[in-house]
């Protein structure tokens, strides 16, 4: 084998083959590194390898047409087939040349990654899982070459055959979808040389070990079916081909049935073993919210995909196959709206869009619009759309909770006082817990609602009645709980005295001035905007020790030692902090005659024992910290610290919000003249270089 093997390395650059295949990898692959990687500034090699596969389409015939062909029309093939060597070794020996020589070009494709990791933070993981779709496609691609070429002497034949082949391949997910929207028995035939469906979840960053058996599968398959092509050839020259022939029949179609079968066995094991999620992002994994709540389900949750199968959002189908791997409990089934409308009808009037998503249990449903998976950013200079978040997971988890939850919390937020409205990103945490949202006027309103489980006052402008006060207070009484943010105000107290009648129940008060932060660490641009210190507590899960808070414009918060009552401070500033009294006098931001030295607490719990259960209040001291501008500020640990926060309020085991995962990969930055640089080396120099050096060694070899 080892022979064969030199040999046929040796006659791919001895002639100008070897040197075109790859002189024309390395230019069009160069050509879309730079337009997508350099120019665009992709830090994934996902899309890049992704374009080049058609150039395999066309150099692949190239490379295997004469590997067999040339063989028999020069009639050496007999001198090969009668000497003492198996066929396996031989076309073996044959079929490591040619990968040979695409692992070099596959080589320079490698160092791609490498290079962009010097203008910027690269996805390895994501850009080698790619490579290693696009050398696996490859290598199946030549063991099909190879197989066209034992069939004919004519390499024109060889390659035109071997052309085609490919391109079913490549276009076989938009036939089988010509077919049959929703799949039949057909369909399901012709997918098994589904060449490229096996690929899109490697370039969507999986490393789906069933995509690497299938073209492991397809290589063997292609080898064995060529070695019989070859020994039905060298028995033809004896007396034994008949029986010969039958036996290779019989081991073919042996062969054939193992490897379906063998794939089909993949396809049931769950993905959890078969799926690895190599995103920067961890777009796919799901967390241990997920997980957990998943796994103790004790009843059956269905989730119908509005799609046909072939026609499914990939990414979103490998989110669902983890659900169903985590429990049997968890049902995904496809219903596809153009060939059934009258279902989706069954759960909403509106309209919906394709890939939506219906969740359903015994007790009620709910459904996910598939516009609400994506989250979009447009240039309205460009008036383009690029998806920059992926809700998957936090949807999906939220409607699994409500769909099998007993009950549904309320909370009421406060309004007349000119308060705050909550934005989109923190209302969503709401829904993703299942929470209901109403609004409570407390003006026409006798009595805070039995059924609410909190209130929220969101820095109100003006204070509440006494009228209102008594009835927040007897809403305490009863065991209620109360979130609150206060704007900045020079005396609270004074300024709010209803709303300070609330704080005394639980004996809290907010000092005069603004916290000015004199630890550069604990502010962000100026002392004003804080970065306090997160205490280890329950409402701080995710955040202390690993997150900033951003709390702009906050006070203090003291508080008198009540027998019921505790108080946990959550976020304090640092000694150094100064809370200045007299703002609009301050020259500057250290400590001056009428301010008062720190530390101070900006964020407290305060829970009140009675007689049966507790009052609870949250208390934090700035009216943005609740706020998109904030939040965007430190990945949404803010939106964690709230969505905390309801859910004790609200009496869930755990916090079922599971913030967006961002989409987008780190950006690389190149200048034009280092782009243009490294893309006339990859595109123009090294092109060349092969070229020329091929053209030496044929025409030198010519001379002799």
């Amino acid at each position: 084998m080892t022979a064969i093997y030199k040999r046929e390395l040796k006659s791919y650059f001895y002639s100008m083959t070897g040197w075109l295949f790859l002189a024309a990898n390395v230019f069009l692959s160069g050509l879309y590194f730079f337009a997508l990687n350099l120019r665009y500034g992709y830090a994934s090699m996902a899309n890049t390898v992704y374009n080049i596969l058609f150039l395999l389409l066309i150099t692949v015939p190239i490379l295997t047409m004469r590997t067999m062909a040339d063989e028999r029309r020069q009639k050496t093939d007999q001198l090969i087939l009668t000497a003492p060597v198996s066929v396996f070794r031989i076309i073996l020996g044959k079929y490591l040349a040619a990968v040979t020589v695409f692992s070099l070009a596959t080589a320079v494709i490698c160092t791609y990654p490498l290079i962009l990791s010097a203008f910027g933070t690269v996805a390895f993981k994501e850009s080698y899982t790619a490579i290693l779709a696009y050398y696996l496609y490859g290598c199946s691609c030549i063991a099909i070459g190879l197989f066209f070429s034992s069939l004919t002497e004519s390499q024109v034949i060889s390659a035109v055959l071997c052309f085609g082949a490919l391109f079913l391949g490549y276009m076989m997910s938009s036939i089988t979808a010509l077919i049959s929207s929703e799949g039949n028995l057909l369909t399901e035939i012709l997918n098994v040389y589904d060449m490229t469906g096996r690929l899109v979840d490697m370039m969507q960053g999986t490393l789906n070990l069933k995509s690497v058996l299938y073209f492991l599968t397809l290589i063997i398959v292609f080898l064995f079916l060529t070695i019989q092509s070859v020994q039905k050839r060298r028995y033809q020259i004896s007396s034994r081909h008949l029986k010969m022939g039958a036996y290779s029949t019989g081991m073919i179609a042996v062969v054939l049935v193992a490897a379906v079968f063998l794939n089909l066995a993949a396809q049931e094991l769950p993905a959890t073993y078969t799926s690895i999620d190599v995103t920067s992002q961890k777009l796919y994994s799901l967390t241990d919210t997920t997980t957990d709540l998943v796994r103790n389900l004790s009843e059956d949750v269905y989730i119908y995909i509005l799609q046909s199968e072939d026609a499914e959002d990939t990414t979103l189908g490998q989110t669902l196959d983890r659900y169903q791997a985590l429990s049997g409990h968890v049902h995904v089934e496809y219903r596809d709206p153009v060939t059934n409308p009258g279902f989706y009808q069954n759960y909403t009037d509106g309209n919906i869009s394709m890939n939506s998503l219906i969740v359903e249990s015994d007790k009620r449903y709910t459904v996910i619009d598939y516009a609400d998976i994506y989250e979009t950013e447009i240039d309205y200079n460009t008036y383009t759309s690029t998806v920059t978040g992926y809700d998957a997971e936090g949807l999906i988890t939220s409607a699994i909770s409500y769909v099998t939850s007993d009950d549904t919390p309320v909370l009421y937020t406060l309004e007349g006082q000119d308060e705050l409205t909550l934005s989109s990103t923190f209302s969503d945490g709401l829904a993703k817990q299942n929470v209901t949202s109403q609004s409570l006027n407390l003006l026409t309103s006798d009595e805070v609602p039995e059924d609410a489980q909190g209130v929220l006052i969101l820095a109100p402008l003006s204070d509440i009645s006494q009228d209102d006060a008594d009835k927040l207070i007897r809403y305490l009484d009863g065991g209620g709980k109360i979130l609150m943010t206060t704007s900045y105000t020079d005396d609270f107290a004074q300024n709010f005295p209803n709303l300070q009648t609330v704080l005394d129940y639980f004996g809290v008060s907010i000092t005069e001035g603004l916290v000015a932060e004199g630890d550069s660490s604990m502010y962000y641009q100026e002392p004003f905007y804080l970065l306090p210190d997160v205490a280890y507590d329950e409402t701080t899960e995710q955040i202390a020790g690993e997150r900033y808070i951003f709390m702009p414009y906050a006070q203090g918060i003291v508080w008198e030692e009540m027998e019921d009552v505790e108080v946990t401070s959550l976020l304090s500033t640092s000694e150094h902090s100064v809370s200045k009294t007299d703002l609009s006098n301050a020259q500057t931001y250290e400590m001056e005659e009428g301010d008062l030295q720190g530390p101070f607490t900006v964020g407290i719990r305060a829970s009140k024992s009675l007689e049966e259960g507790n009052a609870c209040l949250y208390l934090y001291t700035s009216e943005s910290l609740f706020t998109d501008s904030a939040n965007t500020m430190v990945a949404d640990a803010n939106l964690t610290l709230f969505t905390n926060t309801i859910a004790l309020m609200t009496d869930r085991e755990s916090n079922i919000s599971i913030p967006v995962k961002s989409y987008q990969a780190s950006d690389i930055m190149v200048n034009d003249t280092t782009a243009f640089g490294i893309a006339a080396v990859l595109m123009l120099l090294l092109p060349v270089a092969l070229l020329l050096t091929g053209l030496f060694i044929w025409m030198e070899r010519r001379k002799r």
